[in-house]
């Protein structure tokens, strides 16, 4: 692995001390937190904001019903998603507090960052400066690396799944659809992620590598900086068309090194594609990227060019959507129908050691 790109987390005692520095058990159960707030909601369950009872630690906690993860052919993913969660430490990247399960629901307790999420800002912004998108692409960039030396494709990069930290960093979450144990060049062929962000060797059913996620940033860093992804359409099928034939189009007033970029990122041959053959060192040799200081802005000393609101402090939702909060904040109970089909997911209760051996 490179320097300074991320851990494997080495210890995974069942016993450990949570962000607050206080002893837990890896026995957590429901009973342990207040729910405070829905702050997300998908097709598998919702995300909601709580507090720890006894540190009155804030988290976010995702919340799973099994019945719709065995439905929807999720079980696989989840379990993915709960692995890498534990394993991959960075700056970066969501973590892992604690996980439980009941007989119906799977619950993954996450840090809770105010900063909310990428795409809450570019739906009330329209979109970012240069300067702004820049800071978001090196540190995804970064973070993305991290996951590729631990032998992870992330395939599913997109406003959603970047939140913005306190501080204005961003962390990338929800894993569900990476995919484990991508050795070198090795590749895979499930068709999987979000239509808007998809690489064209996805759409057209081919087996593919890692560099799908730099497509999928290439599409999101175009996003960034103009607004719309560079090949959306409302009719899925037009938009693949897009995705794998039309040119690529520029506004006029993008920087030359900002079309540089995407056009290395936006290349439809994935041997081809920026990051595929030199990794890191295609960015860090890159124009656009001539003014980052890698070590230091993986270091977090590199002042982010935003700074969420936070009208509330740790607690502040200023940067969810009203529709989530607008949510009854409950633990709904489960139902027979809820645990026919639940399966026991093995080894999948976790307390985190703070301790990155």
């Amino acid at each position: 692995m490179g320097q300074n790109q991320g851990h494997m987390r080495k210890d995974r005692k069942k016993s450990a001390k949570d962000g607050t520095g206080s002893s837990i058990s890896s026995a957590v159960t429901m009973d342990d937190f207040e729910i405070i707030s829905v702050v997300g909601k998908g097709s598998y369950g919702k995300v909601m904001q709580v507090r720890k009872r006894d540190t009155g630690h804030i988290y976010a906690m995702k919340v799973l019903k099994k019945q719709m993860l065995v439905a929807r052919k999720q079980v696989v993913h989840t379990k993915t998603e709960r692995r890498v969660l534990e394993l991959i430490d960075h700056p970066f990247l969501v973590s892992l507090r604690f996980a439980f399960q009941t007989e119906g629901k799977l619950y993954m307790v996450l840090d809770y960052f105010t900063g909310g999420e990428l795409f809450f800002h570019l739906k009330h912004g329209g979109k970012f400066s240069e300067r702004r998108a820049k800071f978001y692409a090196a540190e995804i960039t970064l973070a993305l690396q991290c996951l590729h030396e631990n032998t992870i494709i992330y395939r599913d990069l997109k406003p959603e799944n970047v939140l913005l930290d306190d501080d204005g960093h961003i962390r990338l979450t929800d894993f569900g659809l990476s995919k484990e144990s991508i050795q070198g060049d090795e590749l895979t062929h499930t068709f999987c992620g979000t239509p808007e962000y998809l690489a064209p060797e996805v759409i057209q059913g081919s087996w593919y590598g890692k560099a799908v996620d730099w497509w999928s940033m290439g599409t999101l860093l175009y996003e960034m900086l103009t607004g719309w992804p560079p090949f959306y359409n409302e009719n899925l099928h037009v938009m693949y068309e897009r995705i794998t034939r039309a040119p690529l189009t520029f506004p006029k007033d993008m920087s030359e090194e900002a079309k540089s970029l995407l056009t290395g990122l936006l290349q439809r041959d994935p041997r081809e594609r920026l990051g595929s053959n030199n990794g890191m060192m295609d960015f860090k040799d890159h124009p656009f990227f001539a003014d980052i200081d890698w070590k230091a802005l993986y270091e977090k000393k590199i002042p982010p060019p935003f700074i969420p609101q936070q009208s509330e402090g740790l607690m502040s939702t200023d940067n969810v959507d009203d529709e989530f909060k607008q949510e009854m904040p409950q633990d709904t109970p489960v139902t027979q129908a809820d645990i026919k089909d639940a399966v026991k997911f093995e080894d999948f209760s976790f307390a985190q050691n703070n301790t990155i051996e």
